[in-house]
């Protein structure tokens, strides 16, 4: 897959608490926080800019069909390292994190395998975080 341009990109979500959002993201998940104001946060979610609101009303998600049976959409995630993702899987182990989707290893002996798995932030948005086994395809 080609990208032009700048890989990184800006996400803005409602969190509900920030402050409890905030320590998930950077206490949980490892990311760092950024700058904001009252009533938003922004973080740096491996290199690209999550930004936290205040506020809102959990939405919840459909389930999906594919490979793997099912994975809630709507969600968002990160492709990381190896050692990025081993780390944040033991950070979500570590803190007692009930997983939406286990991990679990999808298109085993191709060029395009992969490790991935699903948790929830404490508002409900679902996130996705995988690993590939051959990054730059």
């Amino acid at each position: 897959m080609s990208y032009q341009g700048s890989r990184a990109f800006h996400l803005a979500i409602e969190v509900g608490d920030l402050e409890r959002a905030v320590a998930f993201y950077c206490d949980v998940l490892g990311c760092q926080a950024g700058p904001g104001e009252r009533g938003w946060r922004d973080i740096d979610f491996w290199g690209n800019e999550l930004t936290l609101h205040a506020g809102g009303s959990p939405r919840g998600y459909a389930w999906h069909g594919v490979d793997m049976g099912s994975v809630p959409v709507p969600h968002y995630g990160v492709h990381l390292t190896r050692e990025a993702y081993d780390e944040v899987l033991s950070r979500v182990n570590q803190h007692s994190i009930q997983f939406v989707v286990p991990p679990y290893q999808r298109f085993s002996g191709t060029e395009y395998q992969q490790e991935t798995f699903f948790v929830q932030d404490p508002h409900g948005n679902c996130l996705e975080i995988k690993t590939l086994a051959n990054p730059d395809l």
